[in-house]
């Protein structure tokens, strides 16, 4: 049953957390049937909807409905995420075969642990300790994909100076993560 009352448009252009998931909620099961008929495979489905809707959320500032619809912008997002899926795999799979090496099984324990890892409740939590210089530069270089000259640019400062607030952010939240284990 579809949620109604609200365009998809206004709830991606508002900036609250429950528009978001009203937003989610409506989109979610085709996201991830789009990408389980184009992969064949359950869990890069799941990993790539997780992935595309993770960049819409950092990325919703920058829609704007006027250019089109909120659905196509979402799924304009799943291709970029699934094009570089299958970039990283062909690459991945060659150089697998260049080197002789066998692809890696994942353990149950190991799915557990990844998974803990990977909590987003744990990361946005620990993004959001960060310096605001260091969270702003992990949100748009790791978040919203975007090159690092880009982000300097807009921000008036060298690339190198992007790099390290990245690295350092990212050291720091590695740092935090590990002390609670």
């Amino acid at each position: 049953m579809r949620d109604t009352g609200v365009t998809d448009e206004q709830l991606l252009s508002a900036s609250d957390a429950a528009s978001f998931e009203r937003f989610y909620s409506r989109h979610v099961e085709p996201v991830l049937g789009f990408f389980a008929r184009r992969t064949r495979d359950p869990e890069l489905a799941a990993d790539l909807c997780a992935e595309t809707f993770a960049a819409a959320l950092a990325g919703r500032h920058r829609y704007r409905p006027e250019a089109g619809a909120a659905a196509a912008w979402l799924y304009g997002i799943g291709s970029k995420k699934l094009a570089d899926a299958q970039r990283r795999g062909y690459a991945e799979r060659r150089a697998r075969r260049r080197l002789g090496m066998e692809r890696i099984e994942l353990s149950d324990d190991d799915i557990v642990r990844i998974e803990r890892l990977g909590d987003a409740g744990e990361a946005r939590v620990l993004m959001e300790r960060l310096a605001p210089d260091q969270r702003d530069a992990i949100a748009a270089h790791v978040l919203e994909e975007r090159p690092y000259d880009q982000i300097a640019a807009e921000l008036e400062t060298s690339e190198a100076v992007v790099r390290k607030r990245v690295s350092r952010g990212l050291a720091r939240m590695r740092e935090r993560m590990g002390s609670r284990r």
